[in-house]
């Protein structure tokens, strides 16, 4: 099994440089994938970039 790389909410905020809310906003809103586990939202490394790279093509346009 290949090592899957996990941000919290308050790891990717401070990454993206955004509040906690903002985020919980983007996951409530479809637009950033996030998994539930237990109590505590979790957000893979591969779907932090695709939103990234989603944000970043958008802005181009």
């Amino acid at each position: 099994m290949s090592d899957i790389l996990l941000y919290t909410v308050e790891e990717v905020a401070e990454i993206l440089k955004v509040t906690p809310r903002t985020l919980y906003n983007y996951i409530k809103n479809k637009e950033l994938e996030a998994v539930k586990i237990g109590k505590y939202w979790r957000i893979k490394h591969s779907s932090l970039q695709a939103f990234i790279d989603s944000r970043t093509i958008n802005s181009q346009n």
